[in-house]
């Protein structure tokens, strides 16, 4: 038997019998991932508690070590082998357990023995016996006299038998589920803080220099400023969405003053929207704009978008950038683009207009002529029966030039009358000649009206307040452009021609014969008699609406102006 001084310069009065056992644990632990053995085990046997590694065996002269270097140059280990081996065995002691080891090695006790040459001071030793089994594999650490209740409480400073359960592992450490009303701070799987309002914990394995600084011999209550900077880096380092959604979700409670602290960091909270938005369908948008555009939101939900209320300097943060894999993050902006890219026109061929549409879709050659030369950018002008919606107006708009395509697509509304139509027209050829976007809605409106009005006055026909007369004219005017000596010459000879070249009928010629005759009073008057056709013909809205169709199926002729052989 020898007896060994343990030289305890200083005893730790604020030891509880838990951080004892801790420390125990600890090196078992150690030794484990050290030599890569079996599960260390940690069991009740009678009255006492046996904590035991499968490792080399502790040595005697292990005590001497003030650190291990073996442990300093691992990355990943939890003691410091010597010191906290010796504070475990001196709180022990204090708190009146008995403990015993045992190695191949021999068998290590403690008491207090007079000091070598100082007879008059006790302190306390390790006594050192010969090994009971030169073959046993391991270390094992006999407790008497400690509750058990202290062994569950050292048992829960280490994540592995925590029960919280790791989310992901980065480079830099762990994210950690959070069990219980507050959020535990663990280096390399060792507790040393608490943090009542974090929405995680975490496991901190690659050490910085603050942290190595701060970890002091007691290794609990290190204090917030040492590990910051690395919960950051595990965060940022994350991709998991399921700590992106709890980070997103935990984003809207920042207006209410109620966010996790980790919310506080506007680069973590940036990263988590980057991570939501490559997993998923989601639209990030502030309390302001989702009381903007309502119908924004309810079309985004509706088309499987998840909402996503951020604050405004996220906002700002996020606009243009990409998430992990490379995608536009969808915010306001980026869904209007999307929704704009992804949207199916509903094309009309003119031939299928109504005749009243095409009264005023004839106009476009002029309509082109008054605006000058047509961008050589514009291929195509077509008429849709369905438009994007605007959603920063809530309205559907009316016109649009799609860069895309070189074509001018007008809504199909605008033919109601000559002013919308032209007005919207020329506007767009505005947008495609100069590429310029939109100022704002009611500049827009007013744009559109005005120019609107100004190619009614100048084409001498307002689509709105013409008279009987006015079509009359025209449709002579246009009768003698086509039957002219510029034009075809002559009058057809069947009707069956007309109907196949101009769409016009026998029955549409005949009414024409009989509107004209009535606005000369030169009806003879067996059609005086018909009471269905007078009232027909002094019906003026019935008859402007006819002569509307007739002018239309001329004019939209114009390109059938070939012989009739």
């Amino acid at each position: 038997m020898k007896k060994f001084d343990l030289n305890i310069e200083k005893i730790l009065e604020d030891w509880e019998m838990h951080h004892a056992i801790r420390e125990i644990i600890a090196n078992a632990l150690d030794e484990q991932l050290l030599t890569k053995t079996d599960d260390i085990v940690i069991a009740k046997n009678g009255n006492s508690w046996i904590i035991r590694d499968f490792g080399r065996g502790l040595k005697y002269s292990h005590l001497t070590q003030k650190e291990n270097q073996e442990k300093l140059s691992s990355t990943n280990v939890i003691g410091k082998f010597g010191i906290g081996l010796k504070d475990a065995l001196a709180t022990f002691d204090r708190r009146e357990a008995i403990v015993s080891v045992k190695s191949r090695y021999g068998q290590i006790s403690i008491e207090k023995s007079p000091k070598q040459d100082f007879q008059d001071i006790s302190t306390l030793h390790a006594i050192i016996e010969d090994p009971v089994d030169a073959h046993f594999i391991g270390t094992e650490f006999e407790l008497k006299g400690v509750a058990d209740d202290e062994v569950d409480t050292a048992k829960k400073l280490f994540l592995k038998f925590s029960g919280e359960e790791v989310i992901e592992t980065t480079m830099q450490g762990q994210v950690v589920k959070r069990h219980g009303n507050h959020g535990n701070i663990y280096i390399n799987g060792v507790k040393v803080s608490e943090e009542e309002n974090f929405l995680f914990s975490y496991n901190i394995t690659r050490l910085s220099a603050p942290i190595k600084k701060a970890i002091n011999r007691e290794r609990s209550n290190v204090g917030r400023g040492a590990y910051t900077d690395s919960v950051k880096k595990i965060l940022l380092n994350s991709k998991q969405k399921e700590i992106a959604e709890t980070l997103a979700k935990d984003l809207t409670n920042i207006n209410r003053g109620t966010a996790h602290d980790e919310l506080s960091w506007i680069d973590v909270q940036e990263h988590s929207v980057k991570i939501l938005n490559q997993t998923g369908k989601y639209l990030f948008i502030t309390s302001f704009e989702a009381m903007q555009h309502p119908d924004m939101i309810d079309h985004a939900r509706n088309s499987g978008h998840e909402i996503i209320t951020i604050p405004d300097n996220l906002k700002d943060k996020i606009q243009g950038v990409r998430d992990l894999s490379g995608n536009p993050i969808i915010d306001i902006t980026q869904f209007v683009e999307n929704y704009n890219d992804s949207f199916e026109f509903n094309f009309v061929d003119p031939d299928k207009l109504s005749n009243e549409e095409r009264v005023v879709y004839q106009f476009t050659p002029k309509i082109l002529d008054l605006f000058g030369r047509v961008p050589k950018k514009v291929k195509e002008i077509k008429i849709s029966s369905t438009m994007r919606k605007d959603f920063f107006d809530e309205t559907e708009t009316l016109g649009c030039w799609d860069q895309k395509t070189s074509s001018i697509i007008l809504a199909r509304k605008t033919l109601k009358s000559l002013p919308d139509y032209s007005g919207t027209l020329i506007h767009e050829l505005i947008h495609a000649k100069t590429g310029h976007d939109s100022i704002s809605r009611a500049f827009e409106n007013s744009l559109t009206e005005k120019i609107g009005d100004l190619c009614s006055k100048i084409l001498g026909n307002s689509g709105k307040d013409i008279t009987k007369a006015e079509l009359i004219d025209s449709i002579l005017e246009e009768m003698d452009r086509v039957w002219g000596e510029d034009g075809l010459g002559g009058e057809p000879d069947e009707y069956a021609w007309l109907l196949e070249n101009f769409n016009i009928t026998e029955e549409d010629d005949v009414q024409w014969q009989l509107i004209l005759q009535h606005s000369m009073n030169d009806l003879y008057d067996e059609d005086l008699e018909d009471e269905e056709l007078m009232t027909f013909l002094e019906d003026d809205q019935s008859v402007i609406q006819f002569l509307q169709e007739f002018l239309g199926k001329y004019k939209n002729s114009s390109a059938s102006y070939v012989n009739r052989d």
